[in-house]
């Protein structure tokens, strides 16, 4: 596969459309999340307000390889500890032939610029375990204990922009 791809914010519903069937791809058939906690309210059909940020990766010929979301502000709140000035990296997921060919770090990039352009100072995001040296090679640091999310185990990370 060509590994020519551009990364944009997702502008339209037939881009966040392209996102969900991402998502849905990596994390509810791959990886076993189910369908109904995939999705939230950052979702909406409306683009989920001014506090999201959806970022989808094509192939030149359209395809669909990667996404991201940024929250910030009130969507942010309840991961960040309620500090305005962080932002919540979540959701990224890179299509399986996509993968190794810097999908996954450009989205991580586009969500960091996102971040910059609303005056954010950080980005935290919850990584699943397997995913904290890729996290890590992108310089986020992991704190706190390990949980579970929809089954999957994760650690809390965060870098400063």
């Amino acid at each position: 596969m060509s590994a020519a791809y551009t990364v944009r914010v997702a502008g339209d519903a037939a881009d966040r459309d392209a996102c969900f069937r991402v998502r849905k791809e990596v994390f509810v058939v791959e990886q076993g999340v189910p369908q109904d906690i995939e999705y939230d309210a950052f979702d909406a059909a409306d683009g989920a307000g001014a506090d999201t940020v959806h970022v989808l990766a094509v192939r030149e010929d359209g395809v669909p390889l990667g996404t991201g979301r940024l929250l910030h502000g009130e969507a942010a709140a309840a991961k960040t500890g309620g500090d305005p000035t962080v932002g919540s990296l979540g959701r990224l997921a890179v299509t399986g032939d996509a993968r190794g060919l810097g999908v996954g770090a450009a989205l991580v990039r586009a969500i960091e610029d996102a971040a910059r352009a609303r005056g954010l100072a950080a980005v935290d995001l919850h990584a699943q375990t397997h995913a904290l040296g890729f996290y890590e090679r992108l310089g986020y640091e992991a704190y706190g204990p390990e949980f579970p999310d929809a089954g999957i185990p994760h650690r809390a990370m965060r870098r400063s922009l």
